[in-house]
């Protein structure tokens, strides 16, 4: 992997982490594109940069979202109990997706890894987000409470629905963004509550990845190697360095940009977005362009 190239996948992974469009849908596509059909080694290697320059992404929001952050650890030493209550909601959150991940994983990985799912993720995502968004001008939701009124149910609600985004290309943040409206949060709340619960979802993905051993590949790494140490093996430090810092920065503009234009506009323009690419994945696909179409 060239210096360009982990820049490149480094802004790609900050831009649409936090955006409800799938960062994992975005990397399949540019991964392919600038690095071919890989296999074995190169392919667990590459697939682990993707996960690992998450980490960028997640300095980004702890960094616009400290005061957050901060009032959470008074919580966890009892002297905020408003911050105490975002813990044991998030955690609420994130059980669903720690125990479905874990079971589910490498089924997921061998059948839903693949071009064509990406594409109906991002065309049944951008439907979604149309029904809702118009469901919202009408009215729907205008009630609802803040993050501090969130409960653990409403919580667990959201991470079930995380859960669906599993299936590549469906995007974190688009179902838990739903999911928070939907259970009667407050559009800017939702967002919040989803950016705060990817710290730990991300978290634990980017740590699972670079520590799990790599199965699946060439023999003299199988059952040894986690994926930090293959991935050092196959890049080294530059390349993950320079994808890290482009995920960082370009995260922390994509947040910024999204939250402000949510309070104005809308969820709309994310479902005409995911339509359209959905649209151009199915013409990659009938055409086979550079392989997209077998995987």
């Amino acid at each position: 992997m060239n210096w360009w190239q982990a820049l490149i996948l480094g802004i790609i992974e900050g831009l649409t982490e936090y955006l409800p469009v799938s960062s994992t849908g975005h990397l399949i596509v540019a991964q392919r594109m600038m690095l071919g059909d890989l296999t074995g080694q190169e392919k667990a290697a590459a697939d682990c940069f993707a996960i690992c320059v998450q980490g960028g992404a997640i300095a980004a929001v702890l960094g616009l979202y400290w005061p957050r952050v901060r009032q959470m650890i008074l919580g966890l030493l009892g002297k905020d109990r408003e911050g105490l209550h975002l813990i044991f909601a998030i955690v609420a959150g994130f059980l669903p997706a720690a125990v479905i991940g874990i079971l589910a994983n490498d089924w997921i990985e061998e059948k839903l890894f693949h071009f064509k799912w990406v594409a109906w993720a991002w065309l049944v995502g951008g439907i979604a987000i149309l029904v809702v968004d118009r469901w919202m001008k009408k009215g729907g939701g205008s009630k609802g409470v803040e993050l501090a009124e969130i409960t653990l149910k409403m919580a667990l609600v959201i991470g079930f629905a995380q859960c669906v985004a599993m299936w590549p290309g469906t995007s974190r943040s688009l179902m838990t963004i739903l999911g928070g409206i939907l259970v009667g949060l407050r559009l800017g709340a939702a967002v919040e509550f989803s950016f705060l619960l990817g710290l730990v979802t991300l978290g634990a993905a980017t740590a699972k990845k670079a520590v799990w051993p790599v199965h699946d590949i060439a023999e003299k790494y199988d059952h040894k190697l986690g994926g930090a140490l293959l991935m050092w093996d196959s890049y080294g430090l530059i390349p993950l360095l320079i994808g890290v810092i482009a995920a960082t920065v370009s995260a922390a503009i994509a947040v910024k940009w999204m939250v402000g234009y949510l309070n104005r506009r809308g969820l709309g323009v994310f479902g005409w977005y995911r339509i359209a690419i959905a649209i151009v994945a199915a013409a990659m696909i009938a055409t086979d362009f550079l392989g997209l179409g077998q995987g």
